[in-house]
């Protein structure tokens, strides 16, 4: 299976290209940058991987949730990768990916809160446990909320991801996390993985069927609500 994976839901722009379990990456925190960067790094996998464009399978994506501008880019690039090769696209939650940066604060059965800070005081929130293949399944619906009213599930919890970072008090006295990773990023590496168990599962859609989560419409406060009216 020959997969190539795009991540950019966040301010690290990632590229992943996975090859019958082998996965290569290119990585960088580069905020404003991601449409420069992304397809000249897939451009460059895929010359140093030595296979052709046309070998792809799949076109696997980083869906959301994150920033607006940065989870458009990563589907409009997919889809049009998809579409140029006439391949599937398989789209992958973000929150998923960045779970699955949380193997190296792993506590035994643990289950993973995944939170990216989602600015105006909330987060992206969802909860993983981990499988025996070594990836996660959610456990619940992901959600937007504030970082003082999350949902605890039972059993006990790690935590990964920026949402930790910024509001990693009010989280910490929410869910009480064995470990914490606050500055861990989803990574195209994760996604590719991810994509890889949900495309031998036949989950994989037209490109025009890809469609990114925001989980949130509304993108900035006003001035009443910033207090400033």
């Amino acid at each position: 299976m020959k997969l190539l994976a795009i991540e950019t839901a966040t301010e690290a722009c990632s590229v992943a290209l996975f090859v019958d379990g082998n996965v290569r990456e290119r990585f960088e925190i580069a905020p404003r940058r991601h449409a420069e960067l992304a397809l000249p790094m897939a451009d460059a996998l895929i010359v140093e991987s030595g296979i052709a464009k046309s070998a792809l399978d799949a076109i696997a994506v980083g869906r959301g949730p994150g920033a607006f501008t940065g989870v458009r880019l990563a589907i409009a690039v997919a889809q049009g990768l998809a579409l140029a090769l006439d391949r599937p696209v398989v789209p992958v939650s973000t929150l998923a990916a960045l779970a699955l940066e949380a193997q190296a604060i792993r506590h035994d059965d643990a289950g993973v809160l995944a939170a990216i800070d989602a600015r105006m005081g909330e987060v992206y929130a969802g909860t993983f446990a981990f499988d025996a293949d070594g990836l996660v399944s959610a456990l619940g619906e992901e959600v937007l909320v504030r970082p003082d009213a999350i949902a605890r599930p039972a059993g006990a919890l790690i935590g990964v991801g920026s949402g930790f970072a910024t509001y990693g008090d009010a989280l910490r006295a929410r869910i009480a996390p064995l470990a914490v990773a606050p500055y861990a990023l989803p990574r195209a590496s994760a996604v590719a993985r991810l994509a890889a168990r949900a495309f031998a599962r036949g989950e994989g859609v037209d490109a025009a069927d890809a469609q990114p989560v925001y989980l949130r419409d509304k993108v900035a406060l006003t001035l009443a609500e910033q207090g400033k009216a």
